[in-house]
């Protein structure tokens, strides 16, 4: 039986245990999502009255709308976020002492604030007529905290020795960082970068709080003014479909993601291969190179 660096490849036995367990896994879950079926429809939450609205061209342009606003207010704290988040590393990666005090300071203090606390004050005590930007500038102070990590860290995760190559031959600093450190550590940054964009996405539903007509206020106003069809109200028809707009822009952004990655893959350009020590070619030119200055 071979096996890895890092772990034994399975025998026969262990292939069937696991196939066994993925069988067995895989019916757990069916059973799980069937007894969820199951109660919602005792409790009429499939009735068809419940669905019905949906099918108005009105109830259709408030989902729409409260679509456009949801991506607007995202877009807008993304790239704030992701600004803010570069200037905080930056500042977290210079060599006077005082400007790194202040980005640390911002930085923990603005991921240790609750979010939805954050954006609540931002409302009440400043945009009290203003919740968009109540919601944005919270949104962006949070996720730029968290930007500015995933870059301080991508950063350092470049082997040292790049940074000591790009000074021997007399660079700057600012010219380190922006030829040398930044270009290698974006591409270990990325997933990391729309990963808390994707996050960024989500947190806009946090504005229903401060009344702000995102997408899930305009679903939950939406539940509280459909009529109960025989007693029930359509809390949980609004649960599966805003939902799943929800994670359909995650997953749009997910495959965004995962194409830049590809692309930027792609144009990097490639080192030329280095020759194996051993490589007689190698050998024989050291050696009639010696002859020579021999």
């Amino acid at each position: 039986m071979t096996s890895s660096v890092l772990y034994d490849v399975p025998g026969p036995r262990a292939k069937v245990r696991n196939r066994v367990y993925g069988v067995v896994s895989a019916v757990a879950i069916l059973g799980l999502i069937a007894f969820i079926v199951y109660k919602l429809d005792s409790t009429g939450q499939f009735q068809a009255g419940l669905w019905d609205d949906y099918e108005y061209a009105d109830t259709q342009q408030r989902i729409l709308d409260g679509l456009l606003t949801t991506l607007k207010t995202f877009a807008i704290a993304a790239v704030l976020s992701v600004v803010l988040g570069t200037v905080l590393a930056t500042g977290r990666l210079s060599d006077h002492k005082p400007v790194r005090w202040v980005a640390t300071t911002v930085v923990e203090f603005f991921r240790a604030m609750p979010l939805l606390i954050m954006i609540f004050l931002l409302y009440a005590a400043v945009f009290t007529s203003e919740p968009m930007w109540a919601l944005v500038i919270g949104l962006t102070l949070y996720n730029g905290s968290v930007q500015a990590e995933i870059f301080r860290s991508g950063i350092n995760a470049v082997p040292r020795g790049q940074s000591e190559a790009a000074y021997a031959i007399g660079l700057r600093k600012t010219q380190v960082m922006t030829g040398v450190l930044v270009p290698q550590a974006v591409r270990s940054m990325l997933p990391s970068i729309i990963s808390q964009l994707v996050v960024t996405l989500k947190d806009t539903s946090l504005g229903f709080i401060i009344l702000y007509e995102e997408l899930l206020f305009v679903g939950k106003a939406f539940a509280q003014q459909t009529p109960p069809v025989n007693g029930v109200y359509a809390f949980i028809p609004m649960v599966i479909v805003f939902g799943s707009i929800y994670i359909l822009l995650c997953l749009a952004l997910s495959s965004v993601a995962t194409w830049v990655e590809r692309r930027t893959k792609r144009s990097r350009k490639g080192s030329p291969p280095a020759m194996p020590a051993d490589d007689p070619s190698i050998t024989n030119g050291m050696g009639g190179a010696g002859g020579q200055t021999a």
